[in-house]
C-alpha cells in the first residue's frame, strides 16, 4: 500500500532555541529561566544544562546545509527572547537580531521556508524576576517582542507561531514545578494560563498591524487524545477532567471564549479578576492551529493523586519507547476530535517524534528502525485523517537533531540527525533522516514493517 499526500503538503523539521543553540552568554544574550533552572542541582538529569546544547549558535550554517541535503521544504525554529531583548523589553540587542538575520537568509537561499515560533519557553530571567507569566504585564512585554520581530522579519517570513505549548509553561512550570521556573502554586498557574492566552491574542493583533505582507499566524498546543482506563463512572469522570486540564483549557478560550466549567469548578482554578473581559482579545482569529502530539493518555481515577485525583497509566500490552507509548491511532482520534469540536481552518503537526536509544555503529551509521516505524505509523495516521476531511496542511518531525531535552538533559535523543556531544558536536544523518528525505521527495511512502506492525485504522 502506498501513502501519498496532497500536492502542496508542507514537510519540515522542528527545533527550539534553548535546546540547540548554546552560546548562552554570548553576544549580549541574558539568562533565561531555563539557564537559571538548569543550574540548580537536581533539577535536570545528570545536572545537564543548555549552555552548549548542540552548539547551533556557531554551527548554524552547517545545520542549514544538512537541512538542504535532506530536501526539507520548511524549518520550524524559535527565536530566543533573551538574545533579542536581554532586558526583556526596551533596548534591542543588534547582535541577536543579526544571528537570526543570517539564519533566515541562509534558509531562504537554500529554498527552505522559515516557520518561526516566538516563544518556546525561554523567558528572560529578568521578566520572571518581575513576576513572570503570572504577571499581566508579561503579556504586554510579549506583544512588544512579537511586534519587533514581525516588523523586522516579515519582509522575508510570512508564517508565524506565537506560543509553543502554553500548557507546559503554566502547568509544568508554575503548578507542578518540574520545568522552569520551578514554581508549585495553582493560583500562579491559573494567572500564567490566562496571561499566556492574553499575550497570544494581543500579539496576533499587533503582528498583523505591523506586518509588511499578509501573514499566516497560529499557536501550537500540545494535545493528547484522552481515554478512560475503564468504563467505571470514576474513570470516565477522571478522563473528562484530564481532557479539560490538558486540552480544553486552551482550546475552549481560543475558539469559544470561555474556560471549561470543569476548570473553574471541580479543578478549582481561580483566574484573575475580570478575566472574562479578555476573551474578546483571546479569540482573535488565527489562521492555523499547531498540534504537538506524541502519545495518547489513558486515565484512571486515583483518590491519592494530587491535586486532581486523576492518573495516567501505561496500558497493558502497549509498545513504548524510552518515554511514551506508541499510539498512532491516538493522533488520528485527536485530529478527528478537533475537526468535530472546533472550527479550525488549518492544522499543522508542528511536533511529532520519539526518543530512541541511538548509537553509532562500527560503520559510522546510526540505525534507528524503531523511529522510522514510529514516524511511518504516525504519518499514516495523519494521512488517514486528511482522507476524512481534517485540514492538515503540513508535518514537522521532532526533531531535526538531538538536543537538550529539558529536565531529561541529554539522556534522551529525538533527532533524525545524531549529535555526537563527545566528539566535537559531529552531526551524522540517522537512517530515519534518510527515510524522511525519501518521504519528502515522494510526498509519501510505501508501507513497510520496520519494527512493529504498520498502523491500520480500526
Amino acid at each position: 500500500m502506498e501513502i501519498r499526500f496532497p500536492e502542496g503538503f508542507l514537510w519540515g523539521a522542528a527545533t527550539a532555541s534553548y535546546q540547540i543553540e548554546g552560546g548562552w552568554n554570548e553576544d549580549g544574550r541574558s539568562p533565561s529561566i531555563w539557564d537559571t533552572f538548569s543550574k540548580i542541582p537536581g533539577n535536570i538529569r545528570h545536572n545537564d544544562t543548555g549552555d552548549v546544547a548542540a552548539d547551533h549558535y556557531h554551527r548554524w550554517k552547517e545545520d542549514v546545509a544538512l537541512m538542504k541535503n535532506l530536501g526539507l521544504p520548511a524549518y520550524r525554529f524559535s527565536f530566543a527572547w533573551p538574545r533579542i531583548l536581554p532586558s526583556g523589553s526596551g533596548s534591542v540587542n543588534s547582535k541577536g537580531l543579526d544571528f537570526y538575520d543570517r539564519l533566515v537568509d541562509e534558509l531562504l537561499k537554500a529554498d527552505i521556508l522559515p516557520f518561526p515560533t516566538l516563544y518556546h519557553w525561554d523567558l528572560p530571567q529578568v521578566l520572571e524576576d518581575r513576576g513572570g507569566w503570572p504577571n499581566r504585564q508579561t503579556a504586554h512585554y510579549f506583544t512588544d517582542y512579537a511586534s519587533l520581530l514581525v516588523e523586522h522579519f516579515s519582509d522575508r517570513v510570512s508564517n508565524w507561531i506565537t506560543l509553543n505549548e502554553p500548557f507546559v509553561v503554566s502547568m509544568l512550570g508554575y503548578l507542578e514545578g518540574i520545568f522552569a521556573p520551578g514554581i508549585s502554586d495553582q493560583t500562579a498557574a491559573a494567572a500564567a494560563t490566562h496571561h499566556l492566552l492574553l499575550g497570544h491574542g494581543l500579539a496576533v493583533q499587533a503582528m498583523r498591524s505591523v506586518a509588511r505582507q499578509p501573514l499566516q499566524i497560529g499557536i501550537t498546543l500540545n494535545l493528547n487524545f484522552t481515554e478512560s482506563a475503564s468504563k467505571s463512572p470514576e474513570d470516565l469522570e477522571a478522563a473528562r477532567l484530564r481532557d479539560a486540564y490538558v486540552n480544553r483549557i486552551f482550546l475552549d478560550p481560543l475558539f469559544y471564549g470561555k474556560y471549561p466549567e470543569e476548570i473553574t469548578g471541580k479543578l478549582g482554578f481561580n483566574f484573575p479578576v475580570d478575566y472574562q473581559k479578555d476573551f474578546t482579545t483571546i479569540t482573535t482569529p488565527i489562521d492555523f492551529l499547531g498540534v504537538n502530539n506524541y502519545f495518547r493518555e489513558v486515565v484512571r481515577y486515583d483518590a491519592d493523586a494530587a491535586p486532581f485525583h486523576f492518573q495516567t497509566i501505561q496500558p497493558e500490552g502497549s509498545t513504548y519507547s524510552e518515554m511514551w507509548e506508541f499510539s498512532p491511532h491516538g493522533l488520528y482520534d485527536l485530529l478527528m476530535r478537533l475537526k468535530r469540536d472546533y472550527p479550525v481552518k488549518a492544522i499543522y503537526i508542528t511536533e511529532n517524534g520519539t526518543s530512541i536509544t541511538d548509537g553509532i555503529d562500527a560503520d559510522s551509521r546510526v540505525r534507528d528502525s524503531r523511529r522510522i516505524q514510529y514516524l511511518q505509523d504516525y504519518i499514516t495516521a495523519v494521512h488517514q485523517a486528511i482522507q476524512k476531511g481534517v485540514p492538515v496542511k503540513g508535518y514537522f518531525v521532532w526533531s531535526l537533531m538531538d538536543n537538550f531535552e529539558w529536565n531529561r538533559g541529554y539522556s534522551r535523543r529525538f533527532g533524525i540527525i545524531y549529535v555526537d556531544y563527545e566528539n566535537s558536536q559531529q552531526r551524522i544523518l540517522k537512517d530515519s533522516a534518510r527515510w524522511y528525505r525519501e518521504t519528502i521527495r515522494q510526498n509519501g511512502f510505501k508501507l513497510k514493517t520496520y519494527y512493529t506492525e504498520p498502523f491500520a485504522e480500526a
